[in-house]
Order: structure tokens, then sequence, then C-alpha cells
């Protein structure tokens, strides 16, 4: 694992504070594509690609929003090796990655240092490049998903809308919610380097889960009775919750199948057609056991657990 520094690649470990707690850097690229062009950055079919990883959950929340919002054809899409190394994410021949046919990157790093020769932070995905100025536009996976879920409809399925206006302020609020305690929360067990930020970072996370689960259990989804950007944020950290951070990051309090309308609420979204199809396993897997060296000092690849997300699920009762 490394960073940029000054445009040099140097090896670096993810930061912490002085009680050990996992500290996540900002995002530094935050510009964005508006429907009337007004930021520099307009909808034009072509001119955009996507970088991203099957395994990273920030990553797979966009990969979902292109596949849902039918963007396939209009924004391009570039996929990073599973293992993550002390070089960074790599761009390679691994079955499910995608090649670099824009900048004909070999690393993430390539596609940083395009944009900024100077550039100094973390290399993370995803990334949103416009190929016409030769920059990275964004790379905040949330503001991501809203400007393809918002601001590309004339080349988009205009009819799905997963903000729609009257609940703009409550997605907003909700994605905040279960950022902290759920979808970095998980990172923060895993990555904690002492006995009270762990308990801290676990005891927040079950807590809020424990939230949603009773949330879950009087509505469909976490706004009200219709899928929004909140429950995609929110999908992507439950769908590696059993495979890979239960044992892997230590949130073994309980899984996401012993809560009996978490469970079956990701298994709907799972089942929402074209979703599947943007879930790769294998590659998450891989990545979290083989990349994370400080926790998993072998590298060595679980079979399990064999989880079924195609089983029926409940959750038309709430309709």
């Amino acid at each position: 694992m490394g960073k940029l520094l000054d445009g040099k690649w140097v090896s670096a470990e993810f930061s912490g504070d002085e009680k050990g707690r996992f500290v996540r850097g900002q995002t530094a690229y935050r510009e964005k594509i508006t429907r009337d062009g007004s930021s520099g950055f307009a909808p034009e079919a072509g001119r955009y690609h996507l970088y991203v990883s099957w395994a990273c959950p920030w990553a797979h929340r966009t990969i979902i929003m292109r596949k849902l919002k039918k963007l396939e054809s209009t924004v391009g899409m570039s996929v990073a090796q599973s293992f993550m190394g002390d070089d960074g994410w790599e761009f390679g021949d691994e079955y499910g990655s995608i090649a670099d046919d824009v900048n004909d990157a070999s690393y993430l790093r390539d596609v940083y240092l395009a944009a900024d020769a100077a550039f100094t932070g973390r290399v993370t995905v995803p990334v949103l490049w416009d190929k016409q100025k030769k920059t990275i536009v964004n790379n905040e996976s949330r503001e991501i998903i809203r400007m393809f879920d918002t601001e590309l409809d004339d080349f988009a399925d205009p009819t799905i809308n997963f903000c729609p206006p009257e609940l703009r302020d409550k997605v907003d609020a909700t994605i905040d919610a279960i950022f902290d305690p759920i979808n970095n929360g998980v990172y923060r067990a895993g990555f904690g380097r002492s006995q009270e930020a762990y308990d801290e970072a676990v005891t927040e996370l079950f807590e809020a889960l424990d939230y949603w689960e009773s949330v879950l259990g009087e509505q469909r989804y976490l706004c009200g009775h219709v899928p929004t950007e909140a429950d995609w944020c929110l999908f992507t950290t439950l769908i590696r919750f059993d495979l890979v951070y239960h044992y892997h990051f230590k949130c073994n309090v309980r899984r996401v199948q012993d809560y009996p309308n978490l469970w079956n609420y990701t298994k709907e979204l799972y089942q929402w057609p074209g979703v599947s199809e943007a879930c790769n396993f294998d590659h998450i897997r891989r990545h979290y056991y083989r990349s994370h060296e400080s926790i998993n000092p072998h590298r060595i690849v679980p079979r399990g657990p064999i989880i079924d997300f195609t089983e029926p699920h409940d959750r038309a009762r709430l309709d």
C-alpha cells in the first residue's frame, strides 16, 4: 500500500490517530457533471470514463448506479485487479479486470499523475475521468452516483430515479447517518490499532445495524417505500459483510444473516434486475484476504462462507 507525495509513490500504511483509530482521508477531486454544463463538465456520451474495482464497496456503488441507469454505452469503465499490493491498484489480465484503454495506465496512480503530476494523497477508486479535459472530475463515490442518477438522463434511463426531489434531503441525511458507523465502521474495526479503537468501532457498528434492522421492520427501504441512493450505499457494505467483514475485520458480533430484515433486504437488492451482474464475489474475497497483509500475513483466502443471495426474500410484505 502507498500514496503519492508530490507526484512520487511512497510506501505508507493507513493513517490513524493517537488512540489507534483508523482515519479515512478526504477525497481530492470534487468537480461535478451538471445537466446544464455550467460546471464546465457537460453531460456528453463517450466523454467520461470510470475507474473502479469490483472489490471496493465505494467503487461498487458507482458500478451499480452506472448499470441501473443504463449508462454502460455512455460512460466507459476500467476495472483494477483484485490484489492491491505495494504499488496500489493495478490493471492487468486477471479474469474480471478491464484494462485502461483511455490513459493506458498500468497502475491507478498513473491516472492521478496524468491529472496532476505533483499530486499528493491516497490513490483510491472510484475515479471519474474526463477524456476531453484530460483530468479527474471526481473521486468521491456518493457524488459520482448522484451525477449518474440525476445529471445524465439524456443518455440514461430517465424513468429510474433514486433521488427524487421530494426525498433528496432525507436521502442525503440517511447516507450521512450510515457512513461512519457502518460503511466506514467496518474499516474502523478492521484497521483499528488498539483494543479501544476496535471496541468503539464495533459497538457503534452493531448499534447502527440494530437501528436499521428496526427501521426495515416497518418500511421496505431506508427512506420509505421506494429504493434510493441510500439503499445502494448500504447494500455494498451489507453484501460484503458476512463474506469478509465478519471474519477478516472481526465484525463478528452478528452476521447480516442473523438480522431477519437486513438479510431479506440485502437479498431483495441483490435480486434487483442487473445488480447481480455488477457483483464479483471472487474479486471481493481475493482482494480483502490477499491485500491486507497486516491482518492476514499468509494471505490465505478462505473457501467460505457459502451464501445464497438468490433465495426468496419477504420484503413485499411491507408494500
